[in-house]
């Protein structure tokens, strides 16, 4: 089973400039806290929200799994 990569997700959202209340907004968080329990492992990407989470970061779901 592969591991979900939470390091490409933070480094490609600052490789792109984001910022966590960007993402946020882009993903249908309520603020910046939310997302950055997301990206720093305290909740679980969900399966519907990874369409929206590839979309932002400009690549493919399959990018997220190492």
């Amino acid at each position: 089973m592969s591991e979900f990569d939470l390091d490409y997700i933070a480094d490609r959202r600052k490789e792109l400039r984001l910022s966590p209340s960007e993402m946020a907004e882009k993903l249908g968080f309520s603020n910046a806290s939310v997302y950055w329990k997301y990206e720093h492992g305290v909740y679980k990407f969900k399966a519907d929200v990874l369409p929206r989470l590839a979309d932002a970061l400009q690549c493919g779901i399959g990018r997220f799994y190492a």
